[in-house]
């Protein structure tokens, strides 16, 4: 069973019931039922009623005594991990280019979640999010399947986004900030590709450029939506392919895909925190970028 108590702390004079502070906190309404009639949720060790007002420092207790929504556990991997940040339910990784973020198949034992299973030796990764394999940066993870929807809940209401940075090519003028509103489809001709097209799904992408030549520029890139290879097809499409993108980069490959998840930010379960989060650029990437501009 996964227990979590929160000490209680009014924001701007709120005056929340336990059912709205519940709400607020992004639980799924199937789990405030649980709480509820299995009397679950404990203010200063005793149960009361979902009508109940919550004061400021009172010790919230939650049992989450139910199952979740998933149990999916992974090999163990063998590749050290680079820890950016960790505290009792959430760890956030730094991934390397060329490293998958999760298996394929779970006879796999290749990928980041198998390396991040190897080293909670007390207990197992649930993937909040993924970025691609040629992708290199921040992902997030949580340490127990019931965080799990409360962080899709954040990425639905856009309280956890991602920011990235990438080299591009200039094969076309760039302005120096704007927003991509384009869908993306699966490429019909290509299994492992995505296309802008009319069928698609739609996808939001805003961009500020940081830095750039005649050939190049350096951009701080935000996801409003989160698409397959999304930034990848966008800049391609509008003339600013990435750096040694093997798929829609038609110019010479020089090393590892210059597109880099530098920025987390999320608001920390159970409370009012936000929580930004930032990785330094690898060795590689950073000479890379240092050699363009």
């Amino acid at each position: 069973m996964y227990q979590k108590t929160i000490t209680y702390h009014q924001e701007n004079n709120e005056s929340l019931t336990i059912r709205e502070l519940l709400k607020k906190w992004l639980i799924p309404k199937k789990w405030q039922h649980f709480f509820r009639i299995q009397e679950d949720v404990l203010i200063n060790g005793k149960y009361h009623s979902f009508n109940t007002i919550v004061h400021d420092n009172d010790l919230i207790t939650l049992n989450f005594n139910f199952p979740p929504r998933t149990e999916q556990h992974y090999l163990p991997g063998n590749n050290p991990i680079e820890v950016v940040y960790e505290d009792q339910d959430i760890i956030v990784v730094n991934k390397a280019a060329g490293r998958k973020t999760h298996p394929n198949i779970m006879t796999e034992n290749d990928s980041l979640m198998n390396d991040v299973e190897t080293y909670l030796t007390n207990g197992h990764p649930y993937m909040v999010h993924r970025i691609d394999m040629e992708t290199s940066g921040l992902v997030l993870i949580a340490k127990t399947p019931h965080l799990v929807p409360i962080f899709n809940r954040q990425l639905s209401s856009k309280t956890l986004h991602r920011e990235y940075l990438a080299v591009v090519d200039l094969d076309q003028p760039i302005p120096d900030s704007g927003e991509i509103n384009l869908p993306i489809d699966q490429d019909p001709n290509d299994v492992r590709k995505r296309m802008i097209a009319e069928t698609g799904l739609q996808a939001v992408t805003k961009y500020e450029v940081i830095k750039q030549d005649t050939t190049h520029a350096l951009l701080k890139l935000n996801l409003l939506t989160g698409r397959t290879h999304q930034l990848r097809v966008h800049l391609a499409y509008n003339g600013w392919p990435i750096v040694n993108d093997p798929l829609y980069n038609p110019h010479q490959k020089n090393g590892k895909l210059l597109l880099f998840a530098h920025q987390l930010t999320f608001q920390q379960p159970f409370s009012n925190n936000s929580k930004i989060i930032k990785a330094k650029l690898s060795k590689d990437m950073y000479n890379l970028i240092c050699a363009i501009f």
